[in-house]
């Protein structure tokens, strides 16, 4: 259980407050308005930001001020965060050798067996500028498979990509969080993608992250600050 106790995060004259839980193993998408705090919602939960107050806890141990790189959380951001220098070996190897060594033996066919599980079999060679945008976004999701982790914060990674293309890729990382048995808290500007991808859903307004709600019962009968994020009617395509 990802549990937000309390939660309050003051940076001027921005405030956001989270009180609620969410079950492992969940699809769960962040959405609201912009400059709401959705990606700040990550921030907290993967540790790049501390609240002033509140506790952030998983699986009953609290990780409030622990730093990112000892939390369960793998963040996949908009820009992928590949190195464009290093070749994808070297890029992903960072999920398992964070010193930056080249990685070796074992390693190198874990990396291998990544690349060939996202549809980049053959391209460990490739530099991120030898790749388009959506084997990018393919390259940065095995990253994550390489790292293992019980909870997988997405901060609009697919935003770039046409609709086809990010369906593709939010079927993709639906079948990945599966295998990991991961939470899964995606940020997401589209209610379209909400409703493909999420079973629950969490609205940012107002300085609050609201508890999830499960995503068919929110969009059939949204809450008036949702109706106000998607227009006249609250519907969506």
């Amino acid at each position: 259980m990802l549990t937000l106790e309390a939660v309050t995060l003051i940076e001027g004259d921005f405030t956001l407050t989270a009180d609620w839980s969410v079950a492992p193993e969940r699809r769960v998408a962040i959405i609201g308005p912009s400059g709401a705090g959705k990606s700040t919602l990550l921030d907290v939960i993967s540790g790049f930001r501390v609240p002033q107050s509140g506790r952030v806890v998983w699986q009953g141990r609290e990780m409030t001020r622990q730093p990112p790189d000892r939390r369960p959380v793998a963040m996949l951001f908009q820009e992928n965060n590949l190195f464009p220098h290093l070749d994808l070996t070297r890029n992903l190897g960072l999920a398992l050798r964070p010193d930056g060594r080249a990685p070796r033996g074992a390693e190198a066919g874990r990396i291998e067996a990544a690349l060939a599980r996202v549809g980049l079999a053959g391209m460990a060679g490739r530099r991120p500028s030898e790749l388009s945008g959506g084997q990018q976004s393919r390259a940065a999701l095995a990253r994550v498979l390489l790292q293992d982790r019980p909870i997988i914060a997405l901060d609009e990674p697919f935003s770039a990509l046409g609709p086809a293309l990010k369906a593709d890729m939010l079927a993709l990382v639906s079948e990945v969080a599966a295998e990991l048995r991961a939470l899964v808290l995606m940020v997401t500007h589209d209610p379209t993608d909400a409703r493909r991808f999420a079973e629950e859903v969490v609205l940012v307004s107002g300085g609050r992250a609201h508890a999830p709600v499960a995503t068919d019962a929110l969009f059939a009968d949204p809450p008036d600050a949702l109706r106000a994020y998607l227009g006249t009617g609250g519907a969506t395509p």
